[in-house]
């Protein structure tokens, strides 16, 4: 809920956020899940979803058996499979999420939308543009409900972010500035130093700001990019200046090599919306306006359930027989995955693959 501080001048009334539209994920229709890739993402999910939602995970595959019936010990998951092949055919089935590196995005789920079966495939939602816009025609082809799981646009501080900016409340948007590093391990071997696993700050994390700001501010044109490279090829850090389609500018970063605020500011000639750090999980809007006047709306739900909002999203559109969401829509991914596709070659990063396309 909303939480007001006291205005510093008296003439004004206090100032009052809107309340979030975001529906109880507990609300929403149970699907029944399979798990493609039983890391800790799809532990995290698979434990939110049991937690928090009335769907619920029965199917999980691994290219390792053991490691699939493991994890279905673990979890009270029905069936395990070390082939997506077989537990597409095994049926029983509603939706299935993809877990794994974004390097395999692609491959694996397009067998899952060729057997109608809709699909939720973490973020980034594919290498590049080319695999993405391949996914989401065959989705649209064969009429199957496909979405990225960009957790940060379901949760409800963001919905209330997007009222407030639609209210004009900031008045005209002038600039909005995300950021997002972590210091990762140097080890060549790494996962997120691997260019066959899609390695690097953009995909893995500087996806989130450039995400943000392209809810901010529409496509991100006119790019500026600065960055450096890891021993292996791959981005270690980049920073952006760009302008948005609805207007304003964004000044975004990402890095491998240090921990940063991981903080979101929509600065408007009439206010500031902060995201507090990390910006893309549960936490806490914060609104200051030029009047002297400010407001909090603080996360209404538990902080380790913040995938809820997702699954619930992605089980109500599915029950709808809708084939896309408009919160994750597939020109906001496709958008996202060209300002991304356009870094990368001015930082002259080439996965491996990628040549011959």
């Amino acid at each position: 809920m909303s939480q007001t501080d006291e205005t510093r001048g008296a003439a004004l009334p206090a100032l009052v956020l809107p309340e979030s539209a975001v529906p109880d994920p507990a609300g929403a229709p149970g699907l029944r899940w399979g798990v493609i890739s039983p890391g800790h993402i799809g532990t995290q999910f698979t434990q939110t979803a049991h937690r928090a939602t009335a769907s619920r995970v029965v199917s999980v595959v691994s290219r390792s058996a053991e490691r699939a019936a493991a994890f279905a010990a673990e979890h009270g998951v029905e069936r395990s499979f070390d082939d997506v092949g077989a537990m597409l055919a095994a049926g029983g089935l509603d939706a299935v999420y993809i877990a794994s590196p974004h390097a395999q995005h692609h491959a694996l789920a397009r067998p899952v939308l060729e057997a109608g079966v809709p699909v939720l495939v973490e973020k980034a939602f594919t290498l590049n543009t080319g695999q993405a816009r391949d996914l989401l025609d065959l989705a649209r082809d064969r009429g199957v409900f496909a979405m990225e799981a960009m957790w940060a646009r379901f949760l409800p501080q963001q919905d209330v972010l997007r009222q407030v900016l639609e209210s004009g409340l900031l008045g005209e948007i002038v600039e909005v500035t995300a950021d997002h590093g972590q210091a990762m391990p140097t080890d060549p071997a790494h996962r997120m130093n691997a260019p066959e696993l899609g390695g690097g700050a953009l995909l893995d994390l500087g996806v989130y700001p450039i995400s943000f700001a392209q809810m901010v501010l529409g496509d991100l044109g006119d790019l500026a990019v600065r960055g450096e490279l890891s021993p292996t090829g791959v981005d270690a850090s980049a920073s952006l200046l760009a302008r948005g389609a609805r207007g304003g500018t964004a000044r975004l970063g990402t890095t491998l090599r240090a921990r940063t605020p991981t903080e979101a500011l929509v600065s408007g000639t009439a206010g500031i919306a902060r995201l507090a750090g990390a910006f893309f999980a549960p936490g806490t809007l914060s609104v200051e306006l030029l009047d002297g006047r400010s407001a909090r709306f603080e996360h209404p739900g538990a902080p380790e359930d913040g995938m809820a909002y997702e699954i619930a999203e992605a089980a109500r559109r599915i029950s709808a027989g809708d084939l896309e969401s408009p919160i994750m829509s597939w020109a906001d991914t496709l958008s996202v995955m060209e300002t991304m596709d356009a870094v990368r070659a001015a930082l002259g990063v080439v996965y491996p693959g990628e040549e011959a396309a």
